[in-house]
């Protein structure tokens, strides 16, 4: 005999899902500006209290993993969507405003996590962005658009210093975050760009 499902347990796993989203939301928001926030922190940040996240998630370190595996999966799944056929510069434009969003979003929450992430979540989380911007470099360059007189290697990690750094910035008040996607673009472009180009 089938067994059904009462209305009270189909309110009680609709509240489950909802402190569950409550808290990935909160625990995005806050490790975003502070890696090193507390449970203390994050269950604030969710409105539940610390027996109510513990019961979700049995640990810090289990948390973490689930928040970054979600902010790995929204991360992969809005570059996929990024125009980079065209122009090189202007690909290369696009995709650095789209990257800056999600780093600013989610970067700090990855490296919080870093230590509690399989090798296959860390390559999804770093290295799968970092070929998009290699591919694109690669091309420009072939195109004569970019420099050739410095490791593409360096190319890539300028870029990611200054998407962290923007993201940093506009934590500490020193940008507007509506002007940090333009600053980036600008910036990478400038430092990568050929002298005809910059």
């Amino acid at each position: 005999m089938a067994v059904t499902e009462t209305e009270p347990d189909r309110a009680k796993r609709a509240d489950a899902r909802r402190n569950i989203e409550a808290i990935l939301d909160a625990a995005t928001q806050v490790l975003a500006v502070d890696p090193d926030a507390s449970i203390n922190a994050i269950a604030r940040a969710a409105h539940v209290g610390r027996v109510t996240l513990y019961g979700h998630f049995d640990s810090r370190a289990t948390l973490l993993r689930a928040v970054a595996e979600r902010a790995i999966d929204d991360t992969e799944a809005a570059l996929v969507q990024v125009d980079v056929d065209g122009d090189p510069r202007e690909a290369l434009g696009r995709l650095l405003e789209a990257t800056w969003h999600l780093t600013h979003r989610y970067g700090a929450l990855v490296v919080a996590a870093s230590q509690t992430l399989s090798p296959e979540q860390l390559r999804r989380a770093h290295v799968e962005p970092a070929a998009r911007v290699r591919r694109l470099l690669e091309r420009g360059r072939d195109a004569g658009d970019f420099r050739t007189d410095m490791p593409i290697d360096w190319q890539i990690s300028v870029i990611q210093a200054i998407l962290h750094g923007a993201s940093s910035s506009v934590h500490r008040g020193e940008i507007a975050a509506h002007a940090a996607p333009v600053l980036v673009r600008a910036t990478v472009l400038s430092a990568v760009s050929t002298s005809q180009n910059a």
